[in-house]
């Protein structure tokens, strides 16, 4: 299987790269630059492909920065919240449409490169906060994928419907490099510890 990954250097895209690999995907890995205030998680992303030898391309959209406002991740007029993902607070770190985007990109270059698909990170502990990460937007992304092009490019989110704590543990059963990928949304020197991303990656590896 030909398999373009969205790939951001997190704990869960890193996972499903190491597993893709291991089921024998050729894959290429693509990262965005959307202005987000944890752009740390990009030179995570292309550390570990250089790492494993996956090509890796950072695809720069800042341009689009303006029409994605209204987010604790790409303002910095807006705090990050600390606390759980299940928080309502937790909506402040939603980006208009990212997943979307995201997906729409990647899908092109699929197309460009003959690929046969698209694999995204999403799961079951981002549902109550993102609805791009939802089975219902995934299902949705996928029938529209399949009549966007002459070339019908599937969407796979292997993650969809387990949670952070499962997939730590396929990741350790694949020696995945947790202390080289990069959670924090605050993008400080350090993670911060407290952000929800921070919060539900600390309870997943416990």
């Amino acid at each position: 299987m030909k398999t373009i990954l969205i790939y951001s250097g997190g704990m869960d895209s890193t996972t499903l790269l190491y597993k893709l690999r291991a089921e024998g995907d050729l894959l290429h890995a693509l990262s965005f630059d959307y202005g987000q205030r944890h752009k740390k998680e990009l030179k995570a992303a292309a550390k570990i492909c250089k790492k494993l030898n996956v090509p890796h391309k950072i695809v720069d959209i800042t341009a689009v920065k303006n029409l994605m406002e209204g987010s604790a991740l790409t303002s910095g007029r807006i705090k990050v919240p600390e606390g759980h993902y299940q928080d309502k607070t937790m909506r402040a770190t939603v980006v208009p449409n990212r997943n979307m985007i995201f997906i729409a990109l990647a899908i092109a270059q699929a197309v460009s490169m003959k690929f046969d698909r698209v694999a995204i990170a999403v799961h079951a502990g981002d549902h109550a906060i993102y609805p791009d990460c939802r089975p219902a937007f995934i299902k949705a992304m996928h029938t529209a994928s399949k009549i966007a092009n002459y070339e019908k490019i599937a969407i796979s989110a292997p993650f969809l419907n387990i949670t952070k704590r499962d997939i730590a543990k396929i990741g350790h059963q694949l020696g995945v490099p947790y202390e080289l990928t990069w959670t924090c949304y605050k993008g400080l020197h350090k993670p911060c510890g407290k952000c929800g991303a921070c919060v539900e990656r600390q309870e997943a590896l416990c």
